[in-house]
């Protein structure tokens, strides 16, 4: 008897199905950049240089993480793929880039058409967000490796930058002052700790209501991460911002020094914002340390950015305008030998 692919594992006709499915939700972050459409073996893109004297293309890759066993507990899979494009077109944004285009892979051990979509619908939704364009994937059904209701995803992006606008942190120098962007809760960081605290230690369930929070655990663990590129391409437009610093893992004390010149330190004013109700649950739980929770959480901080001391208080009323919720954390000082380049200040 002649043995299928279906047999082994892997429905051609699902792939299909949902390519079927997406096409218009893909087609609704394409511009006119966007050639061809989708069913190719490659995505096209024709770049625009006539606002660029001296265009530099800046790439990123990422996936979120175990956060995607939270959306697995949850049964919630619509902000997944918005927490992917984050973590790839914010990394985008550091370097000062205008993410152009987005691909995904998307691999699975037995595809669920339904989930699926909704999965790559928010993908999509998070292009919308950035102003970039979703312009090929790749779908991947792959029993014996995953379990059949896992999955797994993974991002990569393009942006552009005129050379002479690069945000690299060269420029930082002392009393400039960092200004905070708020962010949504954990974002896509810290889950393999979350879920060792809450999960494995505490004995909670995933539906389980927490005064704390005023929301089940797994409503308020699924929110999705931040886009913080349009907000901080309008302040570009006006401003000289010194450096920027995506919150991910590593936290504030190994995230800040990959920006900053040896010659300068930051001291971070912890008072001056309040620190999400879920971040002191998780460490109250695990009795885990101030410096562990810095090193590894946004503790409510999802992106820093560092602007001249002059500047500070327009783009802090520029950022009100955009509704981007953000604090003035701390300021840029001297370094001195034998400091650590991130400093505290209660």
């Amino acid at each position: 008897m002649s043995l299928t692919y279906k047999e082994a594992g892997v429905d051609i006709d699902k792939q299909n199905l949902l390519i079927k499915n997406i096409k218009q939700v893909i087609k609704s972050t394409y511009g006119p950049e966007v050639i061809g459409g989708i069913g190719g073996f490659a995505g096209l893109f024709k770049l625009d240089i006539g606002n660029f004297k001296d265009p530099v293309l800046v790439s990123s890759t990422d996936g979120v993480g175990t956060k995607i066993k939270i959306a697995l507990m949850a049964n919630i899979h619509k902000y997944i793929g918005i927490d992917l494009v984050a973590m790839v077109v914010n990394d985008l944004i550091v370097d000062g880039a205008h993410p152009l285009f987005f691909l995904d892979y998307f691999a699975t051990g037995k595809l669920n058409v339904e989930r699926g979509k909704t999965i790559i619908s928010g993908i999509a939704e998070g292009c919308k967000e950035a102003g970039c364009a979703l312009i090929g994937g790749e779908t991947a059904e792959m029993p014996g490796i995953y379990n059949e209701d896992d999955y797994d995803l993974a991002g990569f992006g393009v942006g552009v930058v005129d050379s002479d606008k690069i945000i690299d942190g060269s420029r930082i120098s002392e009393k400039d002052v960092l200004i905070g962007l708020h962010s949504s809760g954990v974002h896509s960081n810290g889950f393999s700790l979350v879920r060792k605290v809450l999960f494995d230690r505490a004995k909670m369930n995933i539906g389980d209501y927490v005064e704390d929070l005023g929301k089940t655990l797994g409503e308020e663990l699924i929110t999705p991460t931040r886009i913080y590129v349009k907000s901080i391409l309008n302040l570009m437009r006006t401003f000289e911002i010194k450096g920027i610093v995506h919150i991910t893992g590593g936290g504030f004390i190994d995230n800040i020094p990959r920006i900053l010149p040896s010659r300068s330190n930051v001291v971070i004013q912890r008072k001056n914002w309040e620190v999400p109700p879920v971040f002191s649950f998780i460490q109250g739980l695990g009795k885990i340390d101030d410096v562990e929770m810095y090193r590894t959480f946004n503790m409510g901080i999802g992106m820093i950015l560092i602007v001249s001391e002059k500047d500070a208080d327009d783009v802090m009323l520029r950022l009100k305008g955009l509704k981007e919720p953000a604090a003035v954390i701390g300021y840029v000082k001297s370094h001195k030998k034998g400091e650590d380049q991130v400093l505290f200040e209660e």
